[in-house]
């Protein structure tokens, strides 16, 4: 196995806007306190990002239907900057959040630099409409946003609209097709985002299912590729610390070997981690699962960033 040629920063994005205040603001500071930096081969210090969170509003936005679009175009803004600064100086940007919203102020800044693939592990689509959400929170639609489909307050932030084309998008392991089915929302697999649903991972195994990964890549026009890690595509025995529980899912090995298989690319321009809640982990058992799966997908065979 070849040396991973990653410089790692951790960029701490406690954000929940794109959810409600419910502890998955201390996501970041728990995985750190369980090694995070030590274990994956980060070079201190972590960046911390300012939020918005004690201006949050449960109250949907009469024109989105979203919750909090404005706060939440507001933090994205303040997100981009130390992401730039973290790509300007070649390091691999880990952001750990708060919730899925917070790609919302990576991706913006990787279309500034060029056109990248994202790599979507995820057990919900995240595709829906604001009209079809039943929450309005915009992490159940990041996706789509992410994509181009949503209000322009948060589909078109310095007008980068979209931030990453569906051809260049893989989601894997969704498991909510009936949810979204019932709910209506539009549908993933009718667009060009190339799905990967937790059965095809399980029936065909990991190997089959990353040789599948790197032939889509390869099949892309991208400067580089940005991993999305929501750690809700565990499976609900091993990780039941997340807000929307669903059976079934990735185990912490088939995990770490998938973003592992990503990293060997070495064309990883960074990832994001959210989805973990710490109020359903009291002893942190959980957490201390997550952080041996990313040690396991880093391997240990990183470069420190200088200073």
């Amino acid at each position: 196995m070849k040396n991973l040629p990653y410089k790692i920063r951790i960029i701490s994005a406690p954000s929940i806007l794109g959810l409600r205040p419910n502890t998955a603001e201390m996501q970041a500071t728990a995985l750190l306190n369980n090694g995070l930096l030590e274990r994956t081969g980060a070079h201190p210090p972590v960046t911390e990002v300012p939020t918005f969170n004690t201006f949050y509003s449960a109250n949907r936005d009469p024109v989105t239907n979203c919750l909090n679009p404005v706060l939440l175009r507001d933090f994205s803004e303040t997100l981009m900057q130390p992401v730039a600064d973290t790509l300007s100086q070649d390091h691999f940007a880990m952001v750990a959040g708060g919730d899925c919203s917070i790609l919302l102020g990576i991706l913006p800044e990787l279309k500034k630099i060029s056109d990248y693939a994202l790599i979507y592990i995820d057990s919900h689509a995240d595709f829906y409409q604001p009209e079809r959400s039943t929450t309005g929170e915009v992490a159940d639609m990041v996706l789509a946003i992410a994509t181009g489909r949503g209000p322009d307050v948060l589909t078109n932030i310095h007008e980068l609209k979209p931030y990453v084309k569906d051809e260049n998008v893989i989601h894997i392991g969704q498991r909510d097709q009936e949810e979204t089915i019932k709910y209506r929302s539009q549908e993933i697999r009718e667009t060009e985002i190339h799905c990967i649903g937790i059965n095809k991972v399980q029936t065909e195994g990991i190997a089959a299912t990353v040789e599948y990964i790197h032939t889509l890549l390869n099949n892309m026009t991208v400067a580089g590729y940005w991993i999305h890690f929501d750690t809700d595509v565990l499976a609900d025995d091993i990780n039941p610390a997340v807000d929307y529980r669903l059976p079934g899912g990735l185990r912490f090995e088939e995990a770490s070997a998938i973003i592992n298989s990503m990293l060997q690319t070495g064309k990883v321009a960074g990832m994001s981690i959210t989805g973990y809640n710490p109020t359903k982990d009291p002893q942190e058992i959980i957490a201390k699962g997550i952080v041996r799966c990313l040690e396991n997908a880093f391997n240990f065979q990183v470069q420190h960033a200088d200073g």
